[in-house]
């Protein structure tokens, strides 16, 4: 559910209002700096996005802190690898996290990939005790297909409230989104800019120039309007701060319609082999 109860928009389910427009901090294209976390804070963002396998969570908290801005006004989200789903080395992932981060809990917990050789049977337990122990104050899960998705829902004994996967333009998500829509949990898009693909194409360009935005603005009021949250990744102060400001205007029917026929058959960036068992929706 999207709801408008204060400046940025808020995801809503089971209890956890996840601001809908996060930062992301996978550092594709190099090591990133406390800089930019503190750059997304000033800019307005209050999701912020770290993962265990992205090796940034130290610096995450650093910029965190060096912020100025008071913990419990910042939703943190991290993960944990689809190599430690084990219950112990899940254990370890968390306890580790937490200690690079130098916080006492997060926000949101994910696991980050399914892993074919570890039964979620194992995986949701543990999952589901890190919120018990107060580590995690909700939980969820990344890059799960619908039949994994019940599975871990059925397999959990604490509410799931977010899935996290990849979403953007050039990938039909809309079988996927509807399922998660069904089943009361928020959708967060990684890679929502196609990791720089979107930035040459003709029809997003037309309508940045016609609405005076930029492309990256377009393609996240997109997803915005669709109830889909966002986690943007930008190691540039200027494009950080223009990425955030998508809450001033809304697309309408036929931009949005534009938009969604964007969709292609290799659209997906994102797709290790082997680790989805069933294959994508």
């Amino acid at each position: 559910m999207l709801t408008t109860a204060s400046e940025p928009v808020v995801l809503t389910a089971h209890g956890a209002q996840i601001p809908a427009l996060g930062f992301g901090t996978s550092p594709m294209t190099g090591r990133m700096s406390p800089d930019e976390i503190i750059a997304a804070l000033k800019a307005g963002y209050h999701h912020i996005d770290a993962a265990r396998k992205y090796g940034t969570e130290s610096i995450v908290g650093e910029g965190m802190r060096m912020s100025g801005v008071p913990r419990k006004d910042i939703f943190l989200t991290t993960k944990v690898s689809h190599e430690n789903l084990h219950t112990e080395d899940f254990a370890k992932s968390v306890d580790d996290s937490l200690k690079a981060l130098k916080t006492d809990y997060v926000d949101l917990l994910l696991a980050h990939w399914p892993n074919p050789d570890i039964p979620l049977s194992e995986t949701m337990p543990a999952l589901a005790k890190a919120k018990q122990q107060g580590k995690a104050r909700h939980i969820g899960v990344a890059n799960f297909n619908i039949a994994l998705l019940d599975q871990a829902i059925k397999l959990c004994p604490e509410p799931l409230v977010c899935l996290q996967a990849e979403c953007h333009p050039y990938l039909d998500q809309s079988k996927l989104l509807a399922a998660v829509r069904q089943r009361g949990l928020a959708f967060v898009a990684y890679c929502p800019l196609g990791r720089g693909r979107l930035f040459s194409d003709p029809v997003l360009a037309e309508i940045a120039q016609s609405r005076g935005k930029s492309i990256a603005q377009i393609a996240l009021r997109w997803l915005m309007q669709q109830g889909i949250g966002a986690i943007p990744r930008s190691s540039n102060p200027q494009r950080i701060a223009d990425n955030f400001k998508v809450f001033d205007f809304a697309l309408n029917d036929d931009e949005m319609k534009r938009i969604s026929a964007l969709k292609r058959a290799n659209g997906r960036i994102a797709n290790p082999s082997g680790r989805v068992s069933g294959g994508w929706d």
